[in-house]
């Protein structure tokens, strides 16, 4: 079997009974016409461009993790989270990881962003959007879900190649 037929069988994932073994969050942050982005430092994704989130702690709600997680990276204390949607991530490599990621966004906060060890923040104009620094799938879902819609997406990685997308968009 090639490389391209394993990849292919391997993403033939079975997303009813699939399970994750992270939980995490992102927050975008809106202001006028700009979204808060981070060169994110640390951790998975290092050196790519995403929004401030992270892994939920145990018996940690997605919305409380998403809070403390800006809070740490960013230095920004957030409210009124809308929750966007849900990313279901399995990744090929390595540990295997199957990762949920809850979306969120909001446009009232306090402070101004600041860099920390896990994150460069800066605002960036929502029509220019750097993709080509970011995972492959946020090109599929993030313009969606900036203008307001919901959704669940699911994904499959083999390292940074993305080999399986489905977006289904909420009413």
């Amino acid at each position: 079997m090639s490389s391209k037929e394993e990849k292919m069988q391997s993403s033939s994932i079975d997303w009813k009974t699939w399970q994750p073994n992270m939980l995490s969050s992102l927050v975008f942050i809106l202001k006028d016409n700009e979204v808060l982005l981070i060169r994110k430092k640390t951790g998975l994704g290092a050196g790519k461009v995403n929004a401030p989130g992270g892994k939920l702690e145990v018996d940690e709600s997605a919305e409380a993790a998403a809070i403390r997680e800006v809070m740490e990276e960013v230095k920004l204390e957030v409210t009124n989270l809308k929750k966007m949607g849900i990313l279901k991530f399995q990744f090929l490599n390595g540990d295997k990881l199957a990762l949920q990621c809850t979306v969120f966004k909001t446009s009232t906060f306090c402070g101004e962003p600041e860099e920390t060890l896990e994150a460069k923040p800066f605002w960036c104009d929502t029509n220019k959007i750097p993709y080509s620094e970011m995972w492959a799938d946020d090109v599929i879902w993030l313009p969606g879900a900036l203008e307001g819609n919901c959704f669940e997406g699911k994904f499959v990685f083999d390292g940074d190649e993305m080999v399986y997308k489905k977006v289904n968009w909420m009413d």
